[in-house]
């Protein structure tokens, strides 16, 4: 099935570091440790944080997000390791002071069982007194509630090979499971249609997102309404959020 993935390129383009980057720098810096990023994608944040002088493990599913990353690390010329492997099952053999997951890419993860698993990873890979941090997006009703189907402009960008691309997205939320089940289509200026792949992302409410940290074994230290360390209210459109095993 395609992916959004398979084309890191135009990922990137869509997806820029900051303000992530300095979020989880500024975390990196403060534990001065290793540092392991679930779904690392093409290294984006990675690299910058490993040229704090800290070891740095990147962990992606995507073969394509993960070659990217490869080539970039050794353009780069830091120590950064890649692994291929899942959020939900991976053993390293090696504890980290800092464990992050950034821009949403917990909720690839649907389930109960999904979410365990991730945690109880991350769990065994954390140095005594260590940081798991990660932001996920506050649901928003007005947002889940739009008719499914209608496309949205998303962003139009300048990509190397396929010149201004148009991308547009759907919402289709699914109330059952909490997925939102959406499509990406991205268009060549010429108007050829060259993605369309399917974004299914879980929404996690922010009181059921207090319970699940409680209940996979961890404390909850903050959680910021944005990157710029805003207390997080009913308006915020982000859960940024930093946490130790409890």
């Amino acid at each position: 099935m395609t992916s959004l993935y398979d084309d890191p390129q135009l990922y990137d383009l869509l997806f820029e570091p900051e303000p992530f980057l300095s979020f989880y720098r500024t975390l990196a810096q403060s534990q001065k440790g290793s540092v392991l990023e679930l779904g690392c994608g093409t290294g984006q944040l990675l690299i910058p944080i490993s040229e704090l002088g800290c070891r740095c493990v990147g962990l992606e599913i995507n073969s394509a997000m993960l070659t990217e990353a490869s080539e970039r690390v050794g353009a780069a010329g830091t120590q950064v390791s890649l692994v291929e492997a899942d959020m939900r099952d991976f053993s390293l053999r090696e504890n980290f002071s800092l464990i992050f997951v950034a821009r949403n890419s917990l909720l690839h993860l649907h389930d109960h069982m999904d979410f365990e698993r991730c945690f109880s990873a991350v769990r065994e890979h954390l140095q005594p007194g260590g940081l798991f941090a990660f932001d996920v997006f506050n649901p928003s009703i007005s947002i889940l509630s739009k008719p499914p189907g209608m496309r949205e402009l998303i962003e139009r960008v300048s990509h190397p090979e396929h010149g201004t691309v148009t991308v547009e997205a759907t919402v289709d939320y699914d109330s059952k499971t909490q997925v939102n089940r959406s499509t990406w289509y991205a268009s060549s200026e010429a108007g050829t249609e060259f993605l369309v792949a399917p974004l299914h992302l879980r929404c996690i409410f922010p009181q059921e997102l207090l319970l699940m940290i409680d209940h996979f074994g961890f404390r909850l230290e903050e959680r910021y309404g944005n990157f710029s360390l805003a207390p997080f209210s009913v308006s915020s459109r982000q859960q940024v959020c930093v946490c130790r095993a409890a």
